[in-house]
């Protein structure tokens, strides 16, 4: 006969979060395999579509590239899975807790020092998988650019950065959940919101240039190009610059910064050297595309409506005894009524961040999906103010330069994509002459 505690709350979360991390690592490993047989079964051909564009010497190496990030994924997910579990049900969380509780007594001091804890153990943990991505994966294939001595400087500006202003952060945030009243999320989600929207304006101009060279755009046919086209699109931006991207990677990239008034755009220099005038118009188009098409407001509004409901599921579950027990850890709960119990908040907070992230793996393809549908609209945008056979043949240049496959798996694309592939993209837009 079962005991009434194996249908207890505690036991239910459990239960359930030991099914659905084992579910989500099955589902992982399986779209992970059917991305690995697809692509090498691929391998040996150029699809038709591409076949007088691209040489089969770079569609191999683009099989290759993604066959062995795949199957390295394949062990970060089960370090992954192993970590998480390690954090919660077999008691990492807790014993950390617990060793700081001891050490520091219960307040402000011992909750931030439990979050610092667990940031650097998470990212020691990390260590020798970024390593090896950037100095064996991303070395192999001629992608990586960066020194030991530069990633490490990279490391210590991050943790430097993320100190001053995430400590601060942290212990406002912790402060609202003891001082603000039962609503205390709501005013946590309005200062969560009001500082990334005031970082989105800090960013470019203080946190980036910490990382990276911004020079302005010193091309005068290209800046009077990318001025006309911004001006035909009716977008206004602080300023047009090129980043030093090759000190890291070979990777090409554009995007827009900022916000509101502070807005950039800003160009790899990798960018630059790989395409043509007429290519990088249509590439920056595209993202004016996002713009027009108000897609940046759209995944704004998005970050505001799920984290307004993630706040408030916070707040009621910050409070349940479950959710604490459930996950592996033991709340901080005194028995003597006179002895007031050691605040809770910091433990709510990292068992909520680690465990959303399990529950909101399934719903990942409706979100990969929009942000698909986006991609075809910037695409088509483009296509109306640029030259869509310039976007085409671009598009064509960065798949290629950034070993991107032609045939990546059906489903894992559904699943992940957030860009659509190279053969449903180019699809829709006027082929690029050919020689």
């Amino acid at each position: 006969m079962p005991t009434p505690d194996a249908f207890s709350p505690s036991t239910a979360l459990t239960l359930a979060f030991a099914a659905v991390v084992c579910a989500g690592l099955l589902l992982k490993f399986w779209l992970a395999s059917r991305q690995i047989r697809h692509v090498a079964g691929h391998r040996s051909r150029v699809p038709e579509a591409f076949a007088t564009r691209i040489a089969l010497v770079a569609h191999q190496k683009a099989a290759d590239y993604t066959i062995t990030k795949a199957r390295f994924g394949l062990l970060e997910m089960a370090l992954g899975a192993a970590v998480l579990l390690g954090w919660t049900l077999l008691g990492g969380l807790d014993a950390l807790n617990q060793a700081l509780l001891g050490a520091l007594g219960g307040g402000m001091a011992q909750q931030l020092a439990l979050l610092a804890a667990f940031v650097v153990i998470s990212a020691t943990i990390d260590l020798p998988v970024t390593l090896y991505q950037t100095f064996v994966i991303e070395q192999r294939f001629g992608f990586n650019k960066m020194t030991l001595a530069l990633w490490l400087a990279d490391l210590a500006k991050s943790a430097l950065v993320g100190t001053l202003i995430g400590l601060p952060i942290a212990a406002l945030m912790l402060w609202l959940m003891g001082a603000a009243g039962p609503l205390w999320w709501l005013w946590a989600w309005g200062l969560w919101m009001g500082l990334n929207l005031l970082l989105m304006v800090v960013y470019p101009t203080f946190i980036a240039p910490l990382f990276n060279k911004f020079q302005p755009l010193e091309d005068e046919a290209l800046k009077a190009r990318v001025t006309a086209l911004m001006h035909r699109c009716g977008f206004a931006a602080k300023g047009l610059f090129v980043m030093d991207g090759s000190r890291r990677s070979a990777h090409a990239n554009a995007y827009f910064t900022g916000f509101g008034a502070a807005k950039r755009v800003v160009f790899y220099d990798t960018l630059l050297r790989q395409l043509s005038p007429g290519e990088v118009e249509a590439v920056l188009a595209h993202e004016l595309g996002h713009f027009k098409h108000r897609h940046i407001l759209q995944r704004v509004a998005s970050l505001f409506a799920l984290s307004l409901v993630g706040f408030a599921l916070l707040g009621w579950l910050s409070t349940q005894v479950w959710f604490y027990t459930g996950l592996g850890v033991r709340p901080n709960i005194s028995l003597d009524l006179s002895v007031a119990a050691a605040p809770n908040d910091a433990l709510a907070l990292l068992l909520f961040l680690l465990a959303v992230p399990v529950f909101t793996l399934f719903i990942a393809p409706l979100f990969a999906q929009l942000s698909r549908r986006h991609e075809f609209e910037a695409d088509a945008y483009a296509a109306s103010q640029a030259s869509g056979a310039d976007l085409s043949s671009a598009l064509l240049k960065l798949y290629e330069d950034n070993a991107s496959t032609l045939t990546p798996d059906p489903v894992y694309v559904k699943f992940y994509y957030s860009h659509p592939p190279a053969s449903e993209r180019l699809a829709r837009m006027p082929s690029p002459a050919r020689p």
